[in-house]
């Protein structure tokens, strides 16, 4: 089957809209879904610093959401034609962190994700010339009119819901919001500070404010601090002289977790020294440089840890979430911006001027 996709081909060229070819059918454990939206993340974009590291030219996008149109069955496979699903992360299935429900440290989760996909799989996405394309990028390759994955990636969900929108909550909702309510496991009289009110840091303080648990975000951008204020946390201007002080002036004395987007030394070391004792500083973001600690940062118990895709399963969480946002109190929605899938270099651009905190994109539908 043909169809159209966004292939980036160079990490300095921006993306084009090609037709691409896939040359097989869904084999066993795996599901054919045409897709409606597909979030654009920073991960994504982060594929232009990745020289060497993620091969190209690839179909990206990770965010996907759509219906079924195709399934190979296979043991275990609850999927039919039909069914609504939001696409998350690939993982073996097998190994000892995903027999133990923690899916997002998978043994195999780089070569999976981020490396071209399944070292099994054979060249199935082409590009009009019959050259291979790296496929599955995070299990997906979702940048595209339909995406080939593994069943177990992909989260059936109510039809009655807006699937073209949902596709965010696979990974960039997920992490944040997971962070708080997995990983922390935040609750009423917990204090948290979340650094970046991006999509990921925003998905924190709405899942916080869900969870009763009061929270500061910091950011430099005001725009940025009026919606984190409109989803219920107290706005801090991350610039400001004395962060340190002035978080634990607003948390009573320290905050017990702070949550880093940001992956910037100076305010992460800030966010520890306003920690309360035995209070978690968790990391989500890439560090691109050496971290130095500030002496006594990490004293009274304090400790660091990096949160991968909130530790979330992804089909228990993303319900949840679903739940919470029809409940009004995860307005997720309120975040995003769509466009055409061909306009993705106009949304990347939004993306990185910070004119939009979600862009999702939007696959022309036609028949293949």
């Amino acid at each position: 089957m043909r169809f159209q996709a966004a292939v980036l081909r160079s990490h300095e060229d921006p993306f084009t809209i090609e037709e691409v070819a896939l040359r097989a059918e869904p084999d066993p454990g795996e599901v054919l879904v045409e897709i409606a939206g597909a979030g654009m993340c920073r991960t994504d974009l982060a594929v232009r610093r990745s020289a060497g590291r993620s091969p190209l030219p690839a179909v990206l996008g990770h965010e996907g959401a759509g219906v079924v149109v195709a399934t190979g069955g296979g043991p275990g496979v609850a999927l039919d034609v039909g069914d609504h699903v939001v696409l998350s992360f690939d993982s073996c299935g097998h190994c000892r962190s995903c027999r133990a429900a923690a899916p997002a440290y998978c043994d195999s989760f780089a070569s999976l994700n981020l490396f071209g996909g399944r070292e099994e799989d054979p060249p199935r996405l082409t590009d009009a010339t019959g050259k291979g394309l790296a496929p599955r990028w995070f299990g997906q390759s979702s940048f595209a009119a339909y995406a080939l994955v593994q069943a177990r990636n992909a989260v059936r969900v109510d039809p009655a819901l807006p699937v073209e929108l949902l596709g965010p909550l696979g990974c960039g909702f997920l992490t944040g919001a997971g962070a708080v309510l997995n990983t922390f496991a935040a609750g009423p009289g917990d204090t948290l500070v979340v650094l970046g009110a991006g999509a990921v840091g925003l998905a924190a303080v709405m899942a916080a404010t869900a969870a009763g648990v009061r929270t500061v975000a910091a950011d430099r951008h005001p725009e940025r601090l009026d919606l984190a204020e409109r989803f219920g946390a107290t706005p801090l201007a991350a610039g400001s002289h004395g962060l340190p002080e002035r978080i634990r002036r607003l948390t009573d004395g320290g905050a017990q977790y702070v949550l880093d987007t940001t992956a910037s030394a100076p305010l992460i070391n800030d966010a520890l020294q306003a920690l309360r004792p035995t209070g978690t500083l968790g990391l989500v973001a890439r560090l691109h440089t050496r971290l130095l600690l500030e002496p006594g940062t990490l004293d009274r118990g304090r400790g660091v840890r990096h949160i991968c895709e909130g530790d979330a399963a992804p089909g228990l969480l993303i319900p949840r979430l679903i739940g919470l946002w029809q409940a009004g109190r995860f307005p997720f929605d309120q975040l995003i911006r769509t466009y055409p899938l061909a306009d993705i270099n106009e949304a990347e651009r939004d993306c990185d001027a910070g004119r939009v905190v979600k862009p999702v994109l939007l696959p022309e539908r036609r028949d293949p």
